[in-house]
């Protein structure tokens, strides 16, 4: 299959199709990936240890971010593949269409009220009066620049799902060597400092959003802009934002548990545990990133055979992609329990924040493994538009289990107790996780996939 031929989603090999569509998200995302922890290396060695710290205090409010994102743009692009497996392409269309007018509404609105209480949020997701200065230089950048992040990840969310991955791919991999050479640039030889990083970080996104532009203008294209197609459509919108509530929902709860991670170790450790952990998040991130990547491949095609109600085809995609994410996850956990020490050099040669991140990466990543089955899962549920069981799924890990741990354990066992709280949290929600599925998929064999579409 081309990235002109998309109905070839519903007769194409499926392993040969995953990898057609994976292999470009999986690089997309590791390079998103790498384009997240070039800050923190960048900033590491050219600001200090105390500024990934600051930088760490960030997280939450990145993911709060990429939560508004996640809500338009994945639910976007689940649509966008079901409606192709209906052949409505006039609908498709519409997706698109309001994909542009939502995210600059959310852009705008996420920017102004956030600028406005900036430091309250940043005292409030665990800053200190020694790493405020930090977070709050990189969040005013990063926030002045939230639309365009916004209609960038928004709009390359439904370019890949309407059947061109390796442009998204080729978009994600043009915005990170464009950010890796302004961090260079606008910290070591400007000495802009963290600043630096968030201004590049900025600066390409910008240049990617305006190539997915011209792809969407461009006629070539499968579905692009067109008169009749920028007006808000309600059915449209709420379908959009009932399928994207789970990843939506998922990150608010990863910015909850960030905020709680950051505020247990600043009250049993300080700022400098807080740096450990922003170093072991961003390494974390990457293999879980490469699974996202898996996620994303199978979306399309899961979502194309489910509107086709074509159900042999949706269980294969999803059996095969939940065995290539549990490898990624179980390759992550062996590096990172051999070699912990090398991996965290790439960001540091402070040997106290060394030792404390190399302690604490051994704790979270002990049940590593077993999150790419719980991934996989959850997004096999997203992707055919059964939002209920997607959102209950996100909510398991990192609200159901992992919150209760994050409140309890520190204050019996310290910074111990928080690093401890991941492997319990993950071990409850991949029980959970693989009844739910089992169950599912009972139900698809049976025959019942057509009384569930969207």
């Amino acid at each position: 299959m081309t990235e002109k031929t998309p109905l070839a989603l519903g007769t194409e090999d499926i392993r040969k199709l995953l990898m057609r569509y994976a292999i470009p998200a999986i690089i997309a995302m590791t390079a998103a990936s790498l384009y997240n922890m070039m800050d923190s290396i960048f900033i590491g060695h050219g600001v200090g240890p105390l500024a990934i710290a600051g930088l760490a205090i960030t997280f939450p409010f990145i993911n709060l971010a990429a939560a508004f994102g996640s809500l338009v743009g994945v639910g976007a692009s689940t649509l966008v593949s079901v409606k192709m497996g209906q052949k409505d392409l006039k609908s498709a269309e519409a997706v698109l269409g309001n994909v542009l007018l939502l995210n600059i509404t959310i852009g705008l609105l996420f920017m102004a009220v956030c600028l406005i209480f900036l430091e309250p949020i940043l005292y409030f997701f665990g800053a200190s009066e020694d790493t405020l200065p930090y977070a709050r230089d990189y969040m005013k950048v990063i926030l002045y620049g939230n639309l365009i992040t916004h209609i960038y990840m928004g709009l390359n969310e439904v370019m890949r799902a309407s059947g061109y991955p390796q442009r998204a791919m080729a978009a994600t991999l043009f915005a990170v060597a464009i950010n890796g050479v302004l961090n260079a640039l606008f910290i070591f030889v400007f000495d802009m400092g963290i600043r630096g990083a968030a201004l590049g970080t900025i600066c390409a996104q910008f240049l990617a959003l305006l190539g997915v532009l011209v792809h969407f203008i461009s006629r070539k294209s499968y579905i692009r802009f067109q008169r009749g197609i920028f007006h808000v459509k309600w059915h449209i919108v709420w379908s959009m934002l009932a399928i994207g509530l789970s990843p939506f929902l998922m990150n608010i709860c990863s910015c909850l548990v960030v905020m709680l991670v950051n505020n247990g170790l600043k009250t049993h450790g300080g700022d400098m545990y807080i740096g450990a952990y922003g170093i072991i998040n961003r390494v974390v991130f990457l293999f879980i990133m490469i699974v996202m990547g898996f996620n994303q491949g199978m979306q399309p095609i899961a979502g194309y055979n489910f509107g086709a109600r074509q159900s042999g085809r949706v269980i294969q995609i999803l059996k095969y992609t939940i065995l290539c994410g549990t490898t990624v996850t179980t390759l992550g956990f062996l590096i990172c329990q051999i070699f912990p020490r090398t991996i965290i050099r790439f960001f540091t040669t402070d040997e106290g924040l060394i030792g404390l991140a190399e302690h604490g990466m051994r704790l979270i990543l002990l049940m590593l493994p077993v999150i790419g089955f719980q991934m996989v899962s959850t997004s096999f549920f997203q992707s055919i538009g059964m939002a209920g069981k997607a959102i209950f799924l996100s909510l398991t890990r990192q609200l159901i289990f992992l919150v209760p741990c994050l409140f309890i354990l520190p204050h019996y066992w310290g910074p111990d107790g928080v690093w401890g709280s991941f492997p319990v949290a993950d071990a409850l929600s991949t029980i959970t996780t693989g009844l739910m599925l089992g169950w599912q998929m009972k139900k698809f064999k049976r025959g019942a996939i057509g009384e569930e579409l969207l």
